[in-house]
């Protein structure tokens, strides 16, 4: 039995044209071969499969190549490369950091870098999930790092570059990575299936690339499970489907026709038969929000780059997007949002869904009704723009009869003379501006009201209340304000107290105007004169007490103790 290689280790790319999607990090890496300025360590950062440690080994085997290209890229024929494709260069070592972590690691690893090479005149090393290393290891590997032996390069490469200590960053040369695209991932295993003789639809190639998220290594995965699943070299759009459990585009057409022509039946059908399918309402509420918003893209010319479908499923948005307006994918959009939100947290998920679907299904009428269409021929004018061909004719031709009837009546009843009754229904926008207004007018209408020393007390108390635990606000409130001229509040501090009722000052002017219901309220300062306070006597501490507590007295006679005078 032959032994099977996967795709993502037989297609590794080998040069750096060869690189998907990366072509920012190659090109610059060509240039630093060709000017000869390569640094002494690099940093390649990413999302997983995006070709880090492709990159890393390429350019070390560059670096090695006896024989290099015009293009800067190495030969693969040389004894260097040669060496390295099949049993791996005696000057290229490769770390796995995430099972060799620790200080000894990295000590042996620096104990191999003072040997220089024996062939050629680099050695490289690429440390693999760097971030995984100790803080011990990295501070052992600090040193090194920034001053390596001319000949050693170091590559690391990681998938959490937040968790590398920043020193270690200081040091490296940084490349980051980004997620593959889903064209040029779709274009690159179009070109592995005609090597592999696979009949493979671009559509399924592209829903392969959307699944992945990015990352070639996890497509390529996809790939080679639909081709061994096809068993016929064959890739269907149709199985991708159902072997990937992903939300055709069609049932979103289907849900957003069914709620602009305001079928909530037909909504709830579609839904229902998504779930018995085994999907979970989450992803599809995440899927109708990602519809809604492919939807808005292609309703401008400038943003329809924007919208990463194959050109049949574009002209299927472009064609639906006519037909749903600013205002209603935009509303959607937001109640399709709040949906997911809540969904975690509710008692009945699907209850929710349904909710909002109906909700949906209602916001062309609320949105007609807002600009004055009557609601009969708003769902006319629907039934006309979602019917087929001759049912758009019959619609039509019953939109006209109603309207001839409707002007046959009007003229049988025009000598009656009489003035149409139209009525105005607020706007829910126009009850809160009116609401406002009276709670303002209220206000204002209170702003005056006088208040007492009570009412003054209370207010305080209040305010110490709601500020419990802060010693600040105790502080300063040991002794009642003057009221002044009614609406001046003057209070006495010493320097300590008036420094601590500054940080308060504005807030409890706030709080105490509300309470008191008058805003204009005014607080005055005055400073309390420095008072030399002498000292009481341990005597005169006695006697304060004994009066206080008599008790005190008694125990002193008792125990026969005496006053330290």
């Amino acid at each position: 039995m032959e032994n099977f290689i996967v795709s993502a280790r037989k297609y590794r790319p080998t040069t750096f044209d060869s690189v998907v999607g990366q072509s920012h990090i190659t090109t610059t890496l060509k240039n630093a071969l060709k000017n000869h300025q390569l640094a002494q360590a690099f940093l390649f950062c990413g999302p997983r499969g995006v070709g880090k440690t492709t990159c890393a080994r390429i350019l070390a085997k560059t670096i090695n190549c006896l024989n290099i290209t015009p293009d800067f890229e190495a030969c693969g024929q040389c004894e260097s490369c040669t060496a390295f494709q099949k049993n791996g260069s005696m000057n290229i070592y490769e770390l796995d950091a995430a099972s060799n972590n620790s200080v000894d690691d990295i000590r042996n690893l620096v104990d191999q870098v003072r040997f220089p090479p024996q062939i050629g005149q680099r050695k490289v090393y690429i440390i693999d999930e760097v971030h995984m290393l100790s803080t011990s290891a990295f501070n052992a590997f600090l040193k090194t790092l920034e001053e390596p032996p001319s000949y050693v390069i170091f590559i690391l490469a990681t998938t959490e570059k937040h968790k590398i200590i920043p020193t270690i960053l200081s040091r490296c040369q940084i490349f980051d990575f980004k997620r593959i695209e889903v064209r040029d991932m779709a274009e690159h295993l179009q070109n592995i299936a005609q090597k592999e003789h696979i009949q493979a639809d671009y559509d399924a190639l592209e829903l392969i690339a959307q699944k992945a998220d990015g990352g070639l290594r996890d497509a390529l995965s996809l790939f080679d499970m639909l081709s061994t699943f096809s068993g016929g070299k064959s890739i269907q759009y149709q199985t991708a489907l159902e072997n990937l459990h992903v939300l055709d585009y069609d049932y979103y057409f289907r849900v957003t026709e069914a709620l602009l022509a305001e079928n909530i039946a037909e909504a709830l059908s579609i839904l229902d038969d998504i779930l018995k399918r085994g999907f979970e309402g989450q992803n599809f509420v995440a899927g109708l929000i990602k519809h809604f918003r492919d939807l808005i893209v292609c309703q401008d010319a400038k943003t329809l780059k924007l919208l990463e479908v194959s050109e049949r499923v574009k002209k299927q948005y472009n064609e639906q997007s006519q037909k749903a307006g600013l205002s209603f994918l935009l509303s959607a959009l937001n109640l399709s949002v709040q949906c997911e939100q809540n969904y975690k947290s509710s008692k009945n998920p699907r209850f929710l869904i349904e909710l909002c679907l109906m909700k949906i299904a209602h916001l062309n009428a609320a949105i007609n009704w807002a600009k004055g269409t009557p609601a009969e021929e708003v769902k006319k004018k629907n039934l006309v723009d979602t019917q087929s061909d001759a049912s758009k004719t019959e619609a039509k031709k019953q939109l006209g009869a109603d309207n001839q009837s409707s002007s046959s009546k009007s003229n049988v009843s025009s000598f009656q003379k009489e003035t149409p009754i139209k009525v105005s229904i607020p706007k829910m926008e126009d009850l809160e501006v009116s609401v406002k207004k009276e709670l303002d007018q209220q206000q204002i209408s209170e702003s005056n009201q006088a208040f007492h020393e009570e009412d003054l007390r209370k207010g305080i108390e209040f305010y110490k209340s709601l500020h419990r635990n802060e010693g600040e606000v105790g502080k300063v409130f040991r002794q009642m304000p003057k009221i002044i001229d009614k609406n001046i509040l003057e209070f006495t501090f010493n320097e300590s107290e008036m420094l601590a009722f500054q940080k308060i000052e504005a807030d409890f002017l706030d709080k105490i105007q509300k309470k008191l219901r008058n805003k204009s309220i005014e607080i005055r300062i005055q400073k309390a004169e420095d008072v030399q306070v002498k000292p009481y006597s341990n005597f005169q501490k006695y006697e304060y007490l004994s009066e206080k507590h008599p008790l005190l007295k008694d125990i002193k006679n008792r125990l026969g103790l005496e006053l330290d005078l």
